[in-house]
């Protein structure tokens, strides 16, 4: 930071530039709501550009008591200007986002970047006032309150505390347990949220994708049940089942970047490929036939789920269950792996795929680099696992599910291992 007597003039100009474009874009925002007569808000376009721009100058200066007697002057004259307000209702947020402005333009003499993102995020949040109302007081019911409180809580204070250092060899690392429940939880919530969204139109697909981020192959036996009994298709179901396995695609990225990142840059490929494919194939399935499919749930039903039960956004205990299973298997795997080395690896990595991919991945990803072994390994237990959803497949839905089904499930798996084998 540069004093008085030795002014850096190209930054002193950039800094203002930056505190006065960020000050227009909040002010712009606030000019439209700020209303005319002797009810207009306490400030517009003018004095959020010039609030943000005396930031600046004050920061510029080098001199912490300017800053801080700047920010108290403009805290000074919100509080005047509500309890002047005379309106039915009187808020705070103009008076909160001119204090907050001040500080972007304090903030972008330090740094440009981070002062533009934190007004864009100011402007963004004002401007959808209208509508987070409505969200939150008209579309979110009180369980999905209950549980994104519940998902915050855990991301922000509960992964915190946990330790970060393995308890048995390099498994068992309460952290990494931690971080894939929080992941099945947002990936849980994030698609029930969509359901409600679309759920009008593409209900099979979202329940299915959304399903498959707890357990492919309990979705696919669920489907595989909806046909034998004839309340759906087995042409739609199957889809559904095919767009259940994207989201195995897809957890296998957000499992190796939980668990060990290096194996990143072997999977994205393989997987991103894998996972188109029977995106395509699924959704051409799901097409011909989703006009006659009712879908109210996380799997394909024909009576209306209650409502208490559809307002869950995720399920704690079944997440709970997976990340159990997870840890379980990637000890069992450990232990094969310190017992019999590499075909110890091997003969985890099939037991584990048997019962949950992603739980044998794990392990995988835990004990081992993406050496040619550990790839092996890999490959073994997406083989396995295609296997085991085919046995699934026939056992629940019969012959007519399994050959809409066997195709795209055994074409983008082979694929996916092909790659595999070959990309990085």
């Amino acid at each position: 930071m540069n004093g008085l007597n030795s002014p850096d003039l190209s930054h002193a100009a950039a800094t203002l530039a930056v505190a006065l474009g960020c000050g227009l874009l909040v002010g712009i925002e606030r000019e439209r709501r700020k209303g005319a007569g002797p009810t207009r808000a306490l400030a517009g376009l003018r004095s959020f550009a010039l609030t943000c721009v005396t930031g600046a100058a004050a920061a510029l200066t080098g001199l912490s008591g300017i800053v801080v007697a700047g920010a108290a002057f403009v805290a000074g004259l919100g509080l005047v200007a509500y309890l002047k307000d005379r309106s039915e209702d009187p808020g705070v947020t103009t008076e909160v986002a001119l204090l907050l402005t001040y500080l972007v333009g304090v903030l972008s003499a330090h740094s440009a970047a981070l002062a533009a993102g934190l007004a864009v995020g100011l402007t963004v949040v004002l401007a959808v006032r209208d509508r987070a109302h409505r969200f939150v007081n008209h579309w979110l019911r009180a369980a999905e309150l209950r549980d994104g409180l519940l998902l915050v809580a855990l991301v922000l204070l509960g992964l915190p505390l946990l330790p970060d250092r393995p308890l048995w060899g390099e498994a068992l690392n309460p952290r990494t347990i931690g971080t894939l429940l929080a992941l099945l939880l947002t990936l849980q919530s994030a698609a029930h949220l969509a359901r409600r969204l679309l759920a009008t139109r593409h209900a099979v697909a979202l329940s299915a994708l959304a399903s498959g981020f707890v357990s492919s192959t309990a979705t696919i036996a669920s489907m595989g049940l909806a046909a034998r009994e004839g309340s759906a298709p087995a042409r739609a179901m199957a889809g559904g089942g095919l767009l259940s396995c994207v989201s195995t695609q897809l957890q296998l990225l957000l499992v190796a970047a939980a668990v060990r990142p290096a194996w990143l840059p072997v999977l994205w490929l393989p997987v991103l490929v894998a996972a188109t494919l029977a995106l395509a194939w699924g959704w051409w399935l799901v097409r011909g036939e989703v006009k006659d499919v009712v879908v109210t749930g996380a799997t394909p039903r024909t009576e209306a789920l209650p409502s208490a039960r559809d307002d869950r956004m995720f399920s704690l205990g079944g997440a709970l269950a997976v990340a159990a299973l997870l840890a379980a298997v990637q000890a069992l795997v450990h232990g094969l792996q310190a017992w019999l080395g590499q075909a110890g690896l091997m003969a985890g990595a099939v037991v584990g795929a048997l019962a949950d991919l992603h739980a044998s991945v794990a392990a995988v990803f835990s004990d081992a680099a993406p050496a040619e072994g550990s790839r092996h390994a890999l490959m073994l237990a997406l083989l396995v696992h295609a296997g085991s959803k085919s046995v699934t497949a026939f056992a629940s839905g019969g012959w007519a599910y399994l050959r809409w089904l066997a195709p795209g499930l055994w074409l983008h798996t082979l694929l996916g291992v092909a790659l595999l084998a070959w990309w990085g």
